[in-house]
């Protein structure tokens, strides 16, 4: 029986309903909630209004995640939250000898851009999954906050104007998979912390400033696909690769590598080692590489006489062999691979008949060897000869002249350091009458040995700058000559000043007088000791400089030391009231504290206190001692009793729901109770439950979850 006309438009009203109630529920599973419309507008004001993101202005909210992607610009959203975020700038980094450290017009931004502070935004899009930010003229050591967005697969800052080493709290992003900072100048070694992103697959770093050795635990990430670390300044030998089985790209062109050939995975596509200085021969292994395409070996030291069966590798298809002092002779019926369309390899050392393969129709350059052929380009057979023996004579006179050179520098060390001894033992000898006798067989004497420990973090070591000694040219060079701008101030332990070192580090430097009667022994063990005492909470000391100078009071001499530069001051000094300007309010304290949870040295109590203190203000200054504190705890309960204990500024700057979470769980961490104690895991989730509290109610001030108890 046909349906009746009323059914059939019942049937298609029903239809068109819920075709429009999916379109509705699809357009709003992508819209973005507000603050992160605010987070992504708050970004295009940090870059300073970049070209790309000139149309913003003309969407409404739910527009953002709608935008069509185009090369300079893609937005992608799920369940209401940005995952992805590509934007390409206008300002692609030139590799130029001015950049300093500094803004430079229509190349950077501005002087006034802050890097921390774009971070700091950027981070607060917790849900990102994907971030390419290239050619924007970004400048600025990367902060270590960018190790906050967990979720993170994907990083690309390449192009722009990133200088100082990788963060060594990047390792704490489980899920990246991507790494890109090409055409950058980050200086430093590259990570030995590497492998500990288990996932990790592109690693992009190549034209920077990175120098030292390629770490050995790049040969331990199995999961790389892409090495590329070109045009850099590294050295020394390359670790053992073979075992990177998934690896397709190696590319260290440029670089100071100076040993023999590494051994090869057998799954490579792409390798590229030019301008470097390997030596040796060429191993049997690489004609191994059955899916090998592109190898180029150009403009190196090698030596000895290529394997012929490279020619035939059933994929290659570019061959460059050039510039290095390869020879010998290869058959005339050498088999060439079917695809290989450019062989290089002129300016080297090869002789004999050309291979018929080699004649065919591909591109072959042979000029600069000593083959057959009646070709000008090609030197006589008599002409390596004579170049070795020439050579030969060449390298014995250097020789000679360098043993020479070694033996006057060995005499007049020898003389050096029997004016040093001297020295020392009257030093020693003066030391004995003017100052106290010191136990030198203990230089730790008074310090714990726990406390050492405890305050020696390997982790963040990595992340420093090692110990060294400076000289008086280099500090002066930092600090402007001790210019009147580099000034800080002065205390009871001298001059303070700014600098910024060579390689774009700012630090502080310390200027000190020290009486004759202090020993130099005696003084470098004790700075031996403080070099030690390395950890995120502690301010490092990077170096000294010990200047006896030449002024007519021959009683003192200057002591210089230099120590990381902590922009900000400390946590506590930014909870006074005494500059009431620099005060933090709440969504930054409960930032720090945040922060702060992600590495703790395994004391919950004690932490508790610290978000105590984020609370209630200092309790040293105020005198207000913990028992007293913990007893005042028990009034939080009631909002009367919480604006009698917390801090005003916190009290106005906090939603309701966003002080309580944090006030609960400082309540369990300050407990007398063991047993009531939570786990960090914990105290971490519900901080970030907090702050997620915090930045709902900072984007929209006019809703319930922004009632504050002020």
């Amino acid at each position: 029986m046909k349906p009746s006309i009323l059914q059939q438009m019942w049937c298609s009203n029903y239809s068109v309903l819920l075709f429009l109630s999916w379109l509705l529920f699809a357009c709003s599973t992508h819209q973005l909630r507000s603050y992160e419309t605010q987070l992504l507008l708050q970004l295009r004001k940090h870059l300073e209004y970049p070209l790309p993101l000139s149309d913003w202005e003309n969407h409404n909210n739910a527009d953002f995640c709608d935008l069509f992607s185009s090369p300079h610009l893609t937005i992608k959203c799920e369940n209401h939250s940005v995952t992805e975020l590509r934007i390409m700038g206008d300002k692609p980094a030139k590799a130029s000898s001015e950049f300093r450290g500094f803004a430079i017009p229509n190349l950077t931004s501005s002087q006034s851009f802050s890097i921390d502070s774009f971070i700091t935004t950027l981070v607060r899009l917790s849900s990102l999954k994907v971030v390419a930010l290239v050619s924007l003229g970004i400048w600025g050591p990367l902060p270590d906050k960018i190790h906050r967005l967990y979720l993170l697969e994907a990083l690309d800052m390449s192009s722009n104007f990133l200088f100082g080493s990788i963060p060594c709290q990047m390792p704490s992003m489980p899920k990246l998979r991507t790494l890109s900072f090409d055409e950058n100048y980050s200086n430093g070694s590259v990570p030995e912390w590497l492998d500990s992103w288990s996932n990790l697959t592109v690693l992009r770093l190549k034209n920077n400033r990175l120098n030292g050795e390629v770490p050995s635990a790049v040969s331990r990430i199995t999961t790389l696909i892409e090495l590329v670390l070109s045009h850099n300044f590294l050295t020394g030998k390359l670790p053992d690769l073979s075992k990177l089985s998934s690896l397709q790209l190696l590319d260290l062109r440029e670089n100071s590598l100076d040993s023999g050939l590494p051994p090869l995975p057998k799954g490579l596509v792409n390798v590229f080692l030019s301008k470097n200085s390997f030596s040796g021969n060429i191993l049997e292994q690489f004609v191994k590489l059955d899916k090998l395409q592109h190898l180029d070996l150009s403009n190196n030291h090698l030596s000895g006489t290529p394997p012929a069966l490279i020619f035939s590798l059933p994929n290659i298809s570019y061959l460059n062999l050039s510039s290095n002092t390869l020879g010998g002779s290869h058959p005339e019926h050498l088999k060439c691979g079917e695809g290989l369309s450019l062989i290089d390899l002129s300016d080297n050392k090869m002789v004999g008949q050309l291979p018929n393969c080699l004649a065919d129709d591909r591109i072959v350059k042979i000029s600069g060897n000593c083959f057959s052929t009646d070709a000008s380009d090609q030197h006589s057979a008599s002409y390596f000869k004579f170049v070795s023996k020439g050579e030969g004579r060449s390298r014995m006179r250097e020789i000679v002249i360098l043993a020479g050179v070694v033996a006057v520098v060995i005499i007049l060390l020898l003389v050096s350091l029997m004016f040093i001894c001297k020295r020392h033992q009257t030093q020693h000898a003066v030391a004995q009458h003017s100052g106290p006798k010191v136990k030198q067989d203990d230089p730790l004497s008074g310090i714990s040995p726990d406390l050492l420990a405890a305050a020696t973090s390997e982790v963040w070591n990595r992340c420093l700058p090692s110990y060294r000694v400076f000289t008086v040219p280099e500090l002066k060079e930092a600090t402007k000559n001790f210019d009147q701008s580099s000034f800080l101030g002065q205390g009871s332990f001298g001059k303070v000043y700014k600098g910024r070192l060579e390689n774009g580090n700012l630090v502080v430097i310390r200027s000190l007088t020290l009486y004759r009667k202090c020993s130099i022994q005696n003084l470098k063990l004790r700075l031996d000791l403080l070099s030690k005492l390395r950890h995120p909470h502690l301010v490092a000391l990077l170096g000294h400089c010990i200047d006896d100078g030449t002024q007519n009071d021959s009683t003192v001499r200057r002591l210089y030391l230099v120590q990381e530069f902590v922009p900000n001051g400390s946590f506590r000094s930014h909870r006074s009231e005494n500059s009431p300007e620099k005060v933090l309010k709440w969504p930054e304290r409960l930032a720090v504290v945040t922060d702060e949870t992600e590495k703790p040295d395994d004391d919950v109590h004690n932490f508790g206190f610290i978000l105590l203190e984020s609370l209630v203000g200092p309790t040293i200054e105020s005198g207000k001692g913990e028992a007293f504190l913990q007893n005042e705890m028990k009034s939080f309960s009631g909002q009367d009793g919480r604006r009698k204990i917390v801090e005003p500024i916190v009290l106005s700057t906090s939603p309701q729901e966003s002080l309580s979470i944090v006030i609960s769980i400082t309540n369990k961490c300050i407990s007398d109770e063991f047993s009531e104690w939570p786990s960090f895991e914990d105290v971490l989730w519900n901080l970030q439950y907090a702050a997620q509290v915090q930045a709902t109610a900072d984007a929209d001030p006019d809703s319930a979850s922004h009632q504050s108890f002020g």
